[in-house]
């Protein structure tokens, strides 16, 4: 039987405290494989949403610019976790999160997709509608999803 080698994972991150796990399991695949790391968060387009509410067009952008630096430091303190190894590249994409992750996939040729999934009832939720739900349905890439829950929940 032939093996697969993966020479690119891609770890999209969600902005919360259970993105450690999954950094740590997806660049432990990575580094067993001799593959380059890629840690990708998107930013929902919901923060655009929110702030269209405002009168002052200049307090939108520079809220979504404030974002955008934010979640850039938090890849960058990801990457420091994991070792700053040199094969680890962060990427900030915004856009609708599912579609979002697999077009960058895509677009740097990611062999393998890892991401978490939180939820209480996470089979549950993949059958019923959610983001891993939508990355099942239309990924050709194949995905390692990491329950990340708590052990009492």
């Amino acid at each position: 039987m032939k093996t697969t080698n993966f020479k690119k994972v891609l770890i999209a991150l969600e902005y919360d405290a259970t993105s450690t796990k999954v950094a740590e399991i997806g660049f432990s695949l990575a580094q067993a494989m001799h593959a380059e790391t890629i840690l990708l968060h998107v930013i929902n387009e919901l923060p655009v949403y929110y702030s269209a509410y405002t009168y002052n067009h200049e307090f939108k952008v520079d809220m979504l610019g404030d974002l955008k630096l934010t979640t850039q430091k938090f890849l960058d303190k990801a990457k420091k976790h994991l070792g700053d190894d040199k094969s680890i590249k962060t990427v900030l994409k915004d856009g609708e999160i599912a579609e979002t992750i697999l077009k960058t996939a895509k677009e740097m040729d990611a062999d393998v997709i890892v991401m978490g999934s939180h939820s209480r009832k996470w089979l549950e939720d993949i059958i019923m509608g959610s983001e891993a739900e939508n990355m099942l349905k239309n990924s050709q890439i194949p995905l390692l999803i990491i329950p990340t829950k708590k052990k009492d929940d």
